[in-house]
């Protein structure tokens, strides 16, 4: 079950530190894995990067950050696509192309991505486009959780329903460097705490129905008063998807 996990996969993530909680495991015992962040881990609005001066500064910082934790975790091939924080839903037609060729330059043998659970609407984005590009290219698509709020309360490194097919438990030799790896994003340390799990858990992406979103209840991003709902995102998915047919 873990061969098509861990031969030569496209982890595809939507933010620089993403990786390192949800799969920082996976990326040191995988074989010539490649990774494509695809947006700049900086949002619009100033909350975020206000201590910064600017919005592009923060997307400075996180692109320093990630090059310093690639080199922690030994990954050779990555990229950062990008398009803003929060965004990343509206440019699917431009990712989607730059996934797949990235996938078929380097041969990857599957994709692994976050799962469809309404945590942040760029991690949704990322599932769609894993999926449509998985479909493309006929390879295996692999899912993990990070965050997610179906049952009220923030639930993380949980499915929202269903079990895991694999669960990578770290030895201490790779549990510390996975910290090491998660320390590189200095920016984002009070959030990569919110993270506990040494295990990190997998599964084969489901159908899901991404014309509507991940659950009926109210999505984490709705919840934090974003203005960006669970109907948006499924909508572009919605629209997008007769293009590409």
């Amino acid at each position: 079950m873990t061969d098509t996990l861990l031969q030569r996969p496209l982890v595809l993530v939507a933010h620089q530190d993403d990786e390192a909680i949800g799969c920082g495991i996976l990326l040191q015992r995988a074989e010539q894995p490649v990774v494509i962040f695809a947006t700049d881990g900086a949002p619009a609005d100033e909350y975020f990067w206000g201590r910064y001066g600017s919005r592009e500064k923060l997307a400075e910082v996180r692109c320093d950050e990630a090059d310093y934790a690639m080199a922690e975790a030994g990954v050779a091939r990555y990229t950062i696509f990008g398009f803003r924080d929060q965004r990343l839903f509206e440019h699917l037609h431009d990712a989607l192309a730059r996934i797949v060729c990235i996938a078929r330059e380097q041969a990857c043998l599957s994709i692994v991505t976050h799962a469809y659970e309404g945590g942040h609407p760029d991690h949704d984005a990322c599932s769609y486009l894993a999926f449509r590009a998985g479909a493309e290219m006929d390879l295996p698509v692999w899912e993990m959780p990070l965050y997610h709020r179906a049952h009220g309360a923030p639930e993380m490194q949980h499915f929202i329903s269903g079990d895991a097919d694999v669960i990578l438990t770290p030895t201490d030799a790779e549990y510390d460097r996975k910290r090491r790896i998660a320390g590189a994003y200095a920016s984002q340390g009070e959030v990569i705490r919110a993270f506990p799990e040494r295990d990190e858990i997998f599964r084969r992406q489901p159908r899901y129905e991404y014309s509507q979103p991940p659950h009926t209840g109210t999505l984490n991003y709705e919840a934090w008063q974003w203005p960006i709902t669970g109907h948006d995102v499924s909508r572009a998915f919605n629209e997008f998807a007769p293009s590409r047919s």
